[in-house]
């Protein structure tokens, strides 16, 4: 049984009534971030129950050291760390003396959570009886500002119901926080000074080993009756921490409000000795703005989001919300503004799995970002792998590669491989693949060639010297072989001739390859530099031929389809219909020895090289191999239906290509895999933009064209969306009678829909 508490709205998250059991997962839901920072929707106030505190800045992270029972030569030292950051948003409020605090108040009423999609904010709302019997309405709105990226605002507002109150607010930062899931439990801040500035205060801290300097603020003022109190009554000065007092005899009825702002400044974009005055700064810049000043701001800024990378749905307002959400959670995670960042499996809603990247960003959510935003925000994305390039050959020679392999890490945050599985830092090693295919992804959509003289061939050659040193020749096969991997599918570790790791490789050789003969003939003097750069010779370029001329490739001529990797039909074929439903998820019910001699598939694995390489075979071919692998797949990873889904819409089969959609897009709004309290799933939402561009919009670039083959699920009145293709804006719209297709702006555009050719005219 999903969850199904989140009420369907097309434009807001909505949770109405109090369950103490779904605090957590409604921390995560409700979370939120403007590219720099972000928080979880912890309460403002003190709450004694089960909560998930956490706040996190963009790019600051803490190096835990590894804990491995034995050490293996090449094992990553540590384990990167999302840092839980100082907490800027605490109020404690006092009623008569008495705390606040839900998890103590009686009869509470009225208890709502809004999320608004729209216009970039959230709010709780609450009545609720203290211990001492006083009955409040409380109303809370906050935002993190995208036009302000180092600051939050928070509304807090009280209203007596019952009887006069006499209220204190206790806005406070706290430096004294730490990690869920530290594994030494080390000290992750040092505290080196704490100041006030009347009704403002400042924490500066730095993170031990990394040493990012923050300085964590805030200001406070109180309203009653029109009334603005700047300067607290009182401070409250701790080691860790720094808190005002603000205190008012409140009329029954009336309502008194705290107004707080908030936030980071940090050493990546001021001096480390400026960090304050920095703040001072971000606060005098918006003082004058007042929360509602900023809050148009924000709607505005949110309302040009949205009019660039909004999807329509008519008539599945389910369907809708589940999109609106993970088109709002990935603007949240990642602007684009600056490509020293990226985008993390958790986003600013967790800590669980750690890094600031996987291979998610270049397989899933490139295209996102490139054709909702501008070319611009996706070069960045791929200038964050070049920029890291030294440290994947670091990477690959302590594994024992030469000569310049490189081997970029699964998990990462300055480049350095971070993962702690053997099984995945050793041997997943496919992640080389999906950088190289977005090289290829960006040059395809954007016509920006540029790119791979500039820095894309460096990459492509250290990828390229990889692959051709970790096959082996087999005399057996007279065919390269790769020994010991792990494909996309984590249900199998350790296996021989994983199909969509040696597909990849043998396609980034030639890449790679073709890619020297672009270069060398369109940007003779780059090619010069990087020959000598790298000392690439002819015959390391022949080899690489040979490689991929040879690549052995495992096949059943029975089923007539590629195997997953050696042995696949070794494994006892049970079908997932066929499961204990009581056993599901599998991962949650079985040891793990079963599940890796079990044939179920975690995620998309052979059928994911169909998705990359879709035009190398038929649709009948993808047909045969859809049917074979999908009957064996649980979906147990967030990355899985969405491809899945674009799969079934290109075979006509739109109720399952429907079902897919709707598992991706609500993955955490219904919590299928019964986690999301620990954090949402960013990087999986691309899929679910995928899924209605590329799967029922049949969205693809062909040669030079922009193609469409556009489907809609039968509960659907209509869908539309926009793309950014080379700086036009073209618009889809698709309905059950058929298709629109419109641009606003610039030269005329031929695309293909249905394969007819059609001119597009601003």
């Amino acid at each position: 049984m999903n969850q199904d508490y989140i009420q369907p709205h097309p434009w807001s998250l909505i949770e109405e009534g109090f369950g103490k059991e779904r605090v957590k997962s409604s921390e995560s839901l409700f979370s939120i971030g403007n590219g720099a920072m972000g928080q979880r929707a912890n309460f403002e106030e003190s709450y004694s129950g089960p909560t998930f505190q956490g706040s996190y800045i963009a790019g600051v992270y803490y190096p835990d050291k590894t804990r491995v029972g034995w050490w293996k030569n090449g094992y990553p030292e540590y384990f990167a760390k999302v840092l839980n950051a100082p907490n800027w948003i605490g109020i404690d409020v006092d009623i008569n003396g008495t705390p606040l605090d839900l998890a103590t108040c009686s009869n509470i009423k009225s208890f709502r959570r809004e999320l608004n999609m729209k216009e970039g904010w959230y709010q709780r709302s609450f009545t609720a009886t203290t211990p001492n019997n006083i009955e409040l309405e409380v109303v809370a709105t906050r935002f993190l500002s995208l036009s302000h990226d180092e600051l939050g605002a928070i509304k807090f507002e009280i209203t007596p119901v019952n009887s006069n109150a006499s209220i204190v607010f206790k806005p406070y930062i706290d430096a004294g926080i730490t990690n869920e899931d530290s594994n030494w439990d080390d000290k992750f801040w040092n505290t080196t000074d704490i100041s006030v500035a009347k009704n403002r205060a400042f924490i500066e801290s730095h993170t031990m080993k990394t040493n990012f300097k923050v300085c964590t603020f805030m200001q406070a003022q109180l309203v009653y009756n029109d009334t603005f109190k700047t300067s607290p009554d009182s401070e409250d000065k701790e080691e860790l921490s720094i808190g005002f007092e603000f205190a008012q005899k409140v009329k029954k009825g009336k309502t008194v409000r705290l107004i707080k702002f908030g936030g980071y400044t940090i050493d990546r974009n001021h001096e480390p000795n400026q960090l304050t005055e920095a703040a001072n700064n971000v606060l005098g810049q918006v003082s004058s703005l007042g929360f509602d000043g900023l809050l148009e701001e924000q709607k505005k800024a949110w309302a040009q989001i949205w009019e660039m990378s909004d999807i329509a749905i008519d008539g599945d307002i389910k369907a809708q919300q589940g999109i609106r959400f993970n088109i709002f959670q990935l603007n949240q995670t990642y602007t684009g503004t600056d490509s020293r960042l990226n985008i993390g499996p958790k986003g600013f809603t967790g800590e669980k799995y750690g890094g600031s990247t996987y291979w998610d960003t270049e397989a899933y959510c490139l295209q996102f970002y490139m054709a909702t935003k501008n070319q611009e925000v996706a070069r960045k994305l791929l200038k964050y792998r070049y920029n890291h390039l030294e440290k994947a050959i670091e990477n690959a020679d302590k594994l024992g590669f030469k000569n310049g392999a490189a081997l970029y890490p699964m998990v990462t945050m300055n480049g350095e491989e971070c993962h702690n599985e053997w099984e995945i830092t050793f041997e997943e090693i496919h992640r080389n693949g999906a950088i190289a295919y977005a090289i290829y992804n960006y040059t395809r959509y954007t016509e920006d060639y540029s790119y791979v003289p500039e820095m894309g061939l460096e990459v492509l050659i250290g990828i390229a010297r990889f692959w051709q040193q970790r096959v082996n020749w087999s005399e057996n096969r007279k065919k390269y072989v790769m020994l010991g991997v792990t494909g996309p599918n984590e249900y199998e570790n350790n296996v021989n001739n994983n199909w969509y790791t040696n597909y990849i490789a043998k396609w980034c050789l030639e890449y790679a390859l073709e890619q020297l003969e672009f270069v060398l003939q369109n940007h003779p003097a780059d090619y010069k530099r990087i020959i000598e750069k790298t000392k690439l010779t002819n015959d390391e370029t022949g080899l690489w031929k040979k490689v991929a001329a040879h690549m052995y490739f495992p096949y059943s001529e029975e089923h007539g389809v590629y195997l997953q990797q050696d042995g696949f039909l070794d494994k006892d074929l049970v079908r997932v219909a066929d499961l204990d439903k009581k056993e599901r998820p599998i991962n949650q019910h079985w040891s793990w020895d079963r599940i890796l001699r079990s044939p179920y598939i975690k995620q998309a694995d052979t059928l994911q090289g169909f998705y990359f390489f879709e035009d190398h075979f038929t649709e009948q071919e993808l047909e045969k191999h859809f049917d074979f692998y999908e009957p064996f797949t649980v979906h147990e990873s967030s990355l899985s239906p969405c491809v899945h889904s674009v799969q079934a819409a290109k075979l006509d089969r739109m109720e399952q290509a429907y079902t897919f959609y709707l598992r991706t897009s609500r993955l955490d709004l219904d919590d299928y895999n019964k986690e999301v309290e620990e954090g949402l799933h960013i990087t999986s939402m691309a899929g679910t933009w995928m899924s209605i561009v590329e799967g029922f919009g049949g969205m693809r670039v062909k040669g030079e064209k922009l193609c469409f083959a556009p489907k809609i699920p039968e509960q659907w009145e209509k869908y539309s969306f926009k793309i950014n293709f080379r700086d036009r804006i073209l618009k889809a719209t698709v309905t059950q009678e058929g298709a629109d297709f419109d641009i606003d702006t610039g030269e005329p555009l031929e695309i293909l829909v249905n394969e007819k050719p059609i001119t597009l005219s601003a």
